[in-house]
């Protein structure tokens, strides 16, 4: 982890609460004046601590009304097959996210689609563009925890 001392972790912590939030109200907060607020802000951004400042959306109300999260086993570990299935994930924007896992499973994707037929076309996409030994999915129900903020330490020195 970056060495970042409590305050550029509160200004971290409230950015990931919400970014929309004036500089002042930041600086306040962090217990700073606008203006080194303002530069410690720009500081975290060129080190990559900030990489982005997004809007957050209801995946519902966008028509994206089931979430699968789809293990993948490898059929072989190899560095063409990597990079095929990474152009092939990378290409399909439903495919939210992508880990690759220790364990039984080789990589963990979070997909979102409107609806069972959508999952199927993506299935089909993928498993066309990518040879895949095994495929598992597990269909959310309810989403009963969400948070893109990382519990960063705002009380200790």
């Amino acid at each position: 982890m970056t060495d970042l001392d409590l305050i550029d972790r509160k200004i971290v912590s409230e950015l990931m609460r919400d970014a929309t939030l004036p500089i002042a109200q930041i600086a306040d907060r962090a217990g700073l004046s606008q203006t080194p607020c303002w530069k410690r802000i720009q500081k975290l951004e060129a080190n990559g601590v900030l990489t982005g400042r997004v809007a957050l959306a209801d995946p519902a109300k966008l028509g994206f009304g089931l979430t699968v999260f789809v293990g993948i086993e490898a059929p072989d570990h190899s560095a063409e097959w990597r990079e095929a299935f990474a152009k092939a994930v990378t290409g399909i924007p439903e495919i939210m996210e992508v880990y690759r896992m220790a364990g039984e499973m080789d990589y963990l994707l979070r997909v979102a689609v409107a609806d069972m037929a959508a999952f199927d076309m993506l299935y089909k996409r993928l498993t066309d563009a990518v040879p895949i030994k095994n495929v598992t999915s597990h269909f959310a129900m309810e989403r009963m925890k969400f948070t893109t903020a990382y519990p960063v330490d705002t009380l200790t020195r």
